[in-house]
């Protein structure tokens, strides 16, 4: 047994989790909110194990490098993000209900890598360039920004789904706890944001920083920076539009729904439509 067979077991892990999360949403029964927040707990711990054993694994074959280095180590490192993030939420706003718009984000990254016919999962030397510290400052805090990200998306889905709600289902579903009001999702849509745009703030600027000691400049307009810039200038508009133009409700929603599409066309998008530095393919 390897690291990579714990992360299949993952994979399965997030998918029963995001389905007792489902049914908490369609049954509104605590036992499934029990069963889903704890099964997403040891679906955490466990995968925690698998990414530090991956990373062991690395030293004993004599490469010795943090597990962020391809797309399959990224993708399962994702997948982490957007639980870890998604449970801190659970545990400050006990909205249980959340998570099954957010915990299926982690399942479907999980699966694709376990499961796609392309995907390398082999523990591979580094690129010269990428034998830096700051490799791991600039893929955590990146990913954690992106998390934040697919969380926002998330709730921007549940926002918009109780929007079409009629009032009396929805009356009904707030008294009973299970779902919290649009206002309490707008305004953590907006808090999740702003996470987000902060940590990925802070990855734009650790990988400039690495793409110094590495290439000898700060930014070379790569693919990938260009559509991080992007993905930076979209959530900008965001935050500004809230704060400034007091954006609220639908028109949030719709644009955090686009800000992840962005996110996902400058993480996927980049790798397999555009070449550049950045490129887990080329790599």
């Amino acid at each position: 047994m390897n690291s990579s067979f714990i992360l299949g077991i993952v994979t399965f892990g997030y998918l029963f989790a995001a389905l007792a999360y489902l049914l908490l949403l369609v049954f509104r029964k605590e036992a499934f909110g029990r069963l889903a927040t704890w099964s997403t707990l040891i679906v955490l711990g466990l995968q925690t194990w698998g990414i530090i054993w991956r990373w062991i694994e690395s030293y004993q074959l004599g490469i010795g490098h943090a597990p962020f280095s391809n797309l399959y180590e990224s993708l399962i490192f994702f997948a982490w993000t957007i639980a870890f993030i998604y449970l801190w939420i659970e545990f400050k706003t006990g909205l249980k209900a959340i998570g099954a718009f957010t915990l299926p984000f982690a399942f479907l990254s999980m699966a694709y890598a376990s499961f796609s016919p392309d995907m390398n999962t082999r523990i591979q030397p580094l690129l010269p360039a990428l034998k830096s510290n700051w490799l791991i400052a600039h893929v955590i805090t990146c990913f954690l920004g992106y998390a934040a990200f697919a969380v926002s998306c998330g709730l921007a889905f549940m926002y918009l789904l109780r929007s079409k709600e009629p009032e009396k289902a929805k009356s009904a579903a707030e008294s009973a706890g299970f779902l919290p009001e649009k206002s309490a999702i707008d305004d953590l849509v907006y808090q999740t944001v702003l996470v987000g745009f902060l940590l990925l703030t802070v990855g734009i600027a650790t990988g400039s920083i690495w793409a110094h000691s590495a290439w000898g400049t700060y930014w070379s307009w790569d693919p990938k920076e260009t559509w991080s810039l992007i993905t930076w200038l979209v959530y900008a508009t965001l935050l500004h539009a809230r704060m400034m133009k007091g954006w609220h409700g639908k028109r949030i929603a719709w644009f955090s729904i686009i800000g992840f599409a962005c996110v996902l066309f400058t993480y996927f998008g980049v790798n397999f439509i555009l070449s550049g530095l950045h490129s887990y393919g080329s790599a």
